[in-house]
């Protein structure tokens, strides 16, 4: 299935992958992707306050009063950006590609029960991205309810 995520297990946690295609270098998207600007316009609860060096920190704000941090825990411009976001881990590499780059996009967490939401929820996000990353207008799709039921199908 073209653009969609797929789920893993290992060692009791789970683990979501998505893959996503860009005709553009390496470095272009991880200027994008490492952009405070540009990172809030797709990233859930993000709040533009992002400390761009291995150990620092990115601030999320969930709207309902609670805010909290992620480290950056990996940072090798331009091929690698990862972070613990509380107990979840989040992986974002690029790899140089005939035509562009590919970017893998990992989220490892704990609860199998949040799966299906949080593919479906990605999987948005990072159409977003790709809108960003190819110059074009963000457009939301109201599409999270197909995606889940897609997605449920998927890891069932």
């Amino acid at each position: 299935m073209k653009d969609y995520g797929t789920l893993h297990e290992l060692n009791g946690r789970y683990n979501l992958k998505f893959e996503r295609f860009f005709p553009v270098s390496p470095e272009d998207v991880f200027s994008i992707l490492t952009s405070p600007e540009h990172f809030m316009q797709w990233y859930p609860f993000a709040t533009g306050e992002m400390d761009i060096q291995l150990g620092g920190q990115i601030t999320f704000d969930d709207g309902e009063g609670t805010t909290y941090t992620a480290t950056i825990t990996e940072l090798e411009k331009p091929y690698l950006f990862s972070f613990r976001e509380v107990d979840d881990l989040i992986n974002i590499s690029l790899e140089e590609e005939k035509q562009g780059c590919k970017m893998n996009f990992a989220h490892t967490f704990d609860d199998a029960s949040w799966a299906v939401n949080t593919a479906a929820g990605w999987h948005r996000c990072l159409d977003v991205f790709s809108q960003i990353v190819n110059g074009e207008a963000t457009n939301w799709q109201d599409n999270a309810a197909g995606l889940r039921e897609i997605y449920s199908k998927a890891f069932s």
